[in-house]
């Protein structure tokens, strides 16, 4: 059995959990962990509509240098994965980081272990089971500042993740559905539960702004889109780093260097 690299739990933002487990296996860059983050989870066979409206919001994410984080399965997370681009996402498995499953979107979680981050507290070997979807979709709403659930039905898996994001007391957003249509997330914002994301620019603009042309060809402001450290970024840019501080461009915090 090849050997996977293991990155500690203490590493990942999961101190609410009533269970952590020690580590994870991961493939991929770790740094993304340092994004702030949203988790997108919704049913497997999504409408139209919601197909659209998740790809839109996940590449409307990943422009303000959010990673978005999801569970690698068919449907809304594939989008949201795919969305985002694979250089700004996080696929929580349930089964071992040597298994790509399903096979349907083996070359997505391909080129997320390459270009983004895979992880999973299951050994190598592991096979998917049900219990082990339970288990990774706690820790898709724990990894995530915020749940967006794009549709679900009663009675299902994200319906359950719903239940763990008011446990941690995580907020939760849905697209706005018609009357017969996605009716657990409706049943969400009936009863006060979830708030509708009726711009998905307005929600996206809560996590910062969309880089200028001139900014995106600057390679400085590119590498703070990546939420370094104050030490990695003066180590690289120097005295300019507290220009920009300055100057407004940048935020400081927490030792961490995010764009204004």
């Amino acid at each position: 059995m090849a050997e996977f690299p293991i990155i500690e739990s203490s590493r990942l933002p999961l101190n609410h959990l009533k269970k952590v487990p020690d580590h994870f296996w991961y493939r991929g860059e770790i740094s993304l962990l340092d994004r702030p983050k949203v988790s997108i989870v919704g049913t497997r066979r999504p409408m139209r509509y919601t197909r659209e409206q998740i790809r839109e919001l996940a590449e409307s994410l990943a422009r303000r240098g959010v990673a978005v984080v999801s569970g690698a399965a068919m449907g809304v997370d594939a989008l949201a994965h795919a969305g985002a681009g694979s250089s700004n996402t996080i696929a929580v498995v349930a089964n071992g980081v040597d298994i790509r499953y399903p096979a349907t979107n083996a070359a997505l979680i391909e080129s997320i272990e390459r270009e983004g981050l895979v992880l999973s507290q299951f050994k190598p070997g592991t096979r998917a089971a049900a219990w082990s979807f339970v288990i990774r979709n706690e820790i898709v709403v724990a990894l995530g500042e915020v749940l967006v659930i794009g549709e679900a039905d009663e009675n299902s898996g994200s319906m359950r993740s719903a239940e763990y994001a008011l446990k941690q007391g995580k907020e939760i957003y849905v697209l706005p559905h018609r009357l017969g249509e996605s009716e657990g997330t409706n049943r969400l914002v009936r009863e006060g539960l979830a708030r509708p994301i009726y711009s998905i620019e307005a929600f996206a603009e809560r996590f910062g702004v969309v880089p200028s042309i001139e900014q995106e060809q600057d390679e400085f402001f590119y590498f703070c889109q990546k939420y370094p450290t104050l030490d990695q970024a003066v180590l690289q840019f120097g005295d300019r780093v507290f220009e920009a501080e300055l100057e407004g461009k940048i935020v400081v915090e927490n030792g961490r260097i995010r764009p204004a």
